[in-house]
């Protein structure tokens, strides 16, 4: 079990410091400081830049924050709490270089406003996952496009060093036989999510180089405990249920692959990305994972159930979700020396130990609060 999950029977986010934190085989310690002089040299900032989060009071928005406060960065966040999820960022709230303000990606005075000032760009907002947008149609193209894209308008107009957008694995679709899909790999987005993360990933990468450096960040499955957790994601949900045990689980397509890694691990990559030299991430695009996370369905559960041994499962075929990929991330390892410190089998313990320890008691009554579920003023 991971300290930096409970400590003294208390939810406890703090992350572990990181020995590579100033450098890696990958990129050594003196260009991350010569990326810092650039910076400070342009905009007079260095490392005590400000990072603005859209979104980021979110299951990986608040990991980020925290990771990003303690490297140094201060951090400006804006986010519509949609799910009505305000508490995520309550440990925040009290530290000085953190900034807080209930505000809609598609608000463009909002977002001018909270472009004030700030040096770099972190992208998480949108409407998050397969079925969400596909309830949602009509909000769905409202906000992971429309507004995306007049995001991007907006930043043209801003003097910024970087832009991180976060996209997803999923834009991969299916991948034939034993393939693993690189950042080559051709995209086949099945669902109107991944539609939407392809033609904004295009249409940050068509921006004008002299501006600011984009990078697009294509993120596995996310799992693992944060402030604002969420039991919608395969690794997070299989284990709750089987936990609570209440009945007989049903699994679909078992055999189908997918990437996962954990939420303090994109954290650590997205503090990478911002650190880097901006040479080695611009107009760059990376998966965002690590191969010991590739799993099938069926391989996540053999883990749960060597922790639960007498929970049952069910395993059927035709379950709706076409999905099938594994994906390869040598190239993350390779130009930036990124390696999850957390595996699948990590997050299980972590999410096990945290129900033993009673939390997460709350969730059929608050159903929305830890998944995506529900948008309560939505015309779509």
């Amino acid at each position: 079990m991971h300290s930096e999950a409970i400590t003294n029977g208390r939810f406890d986010f703090t992350p572990q410091p990181d020995p590579r934190a100033n450098g890696n085989a990958a990129v050594p310690a003196a260009a991350f400081e010569r990326e810092d002089e650039r910076v400070t040299e342009v905009f007079g900032s260095g490392r005590n830049r400000r990072i603005l989060l859209i979104g980021g009071g979110g299951y990986i928005g608040v990991p980020v924050s925290t990771e990003l406060l303690r490297s140094g960065f201060r951090v400006r966040s804006i986010d519509n709490f949609v799910y009505g999820h305000q508490a995520s960022v309550s440990g925040l709230l009290l530290n000085p270089g953190y900034e807080m303000s209930v505000a809609d990606l598609c608000d463009q005075i909002a977002l001018r406003t909270a472009l004030e000032d700030v040096t770099d760009v972190v992208v998480l907002a949108g409407l998050v996952g397969d079925p969400i947008t596909r309830k949602y149609p009509d909000c769905s193209r409202k906000i992971n496009i429309d507004g995306i894209q007049r995001c991007f308008e907006i930043f043209d107009t801003c003097k910024l060093n970087k832009v991180i957008f976060i996209s997803t694995c999923s834009n991969y679709g299916v991948v034939a036989g034993d393939a693993l899909a690189t950042e080559q790999t051709e995209l086949r987005p099945l669902s109107l999510y991944a539609e939407a993360k392809v033609a904004a990933e295009a249409a940050l990468m068509e921006r004008g180089r002299g501006d600011y450096h984009p990078t697009v960040l294509r993120f596995a499955t996310a799992f693992g405990a944060a402030p604002r957790m969420r039991f919608d994601l395969s690794v997070n949900e299989f284990t709750r249920d089987l936990f609570l045990g209440q009945s007989e689980l049903d699994v679909y397509d078992p055999d189908t692959w997918r990437p996962y890694c954990h939420v303090r691990d994109f954290a650590r990559l997205i503090d990478l990305v911002l650190r880097a030299p901006a040479e080695r991430v611009s107009h760059k695009i990376f998966n965002a994972g690590g191969e010991r996370n590739n799993k099938t369905k069926r391989q996540i559960i053999e883990h749960i159930l060597e922790r639960l041994p007498d929970r049952r499962v069910r395993y059927r075929d035709h379950g709706g979700d076409p999905r099938n990929y594994r994906v390869d991330f040598s190239r993350v390892s390779r130009e930036l020396g990124f390696e999850p410190q957390h595996s699948v089998s990590d997050g299980i313990d972590e999410i096990i130990a945290l129900i033993q320890a009673g939390f997460f008691n709350d969730v059929d009554m608050r159903r929305n609060y830890y998944g995506n579920y529900h948008l309560d003023h939505a015309d779509g």
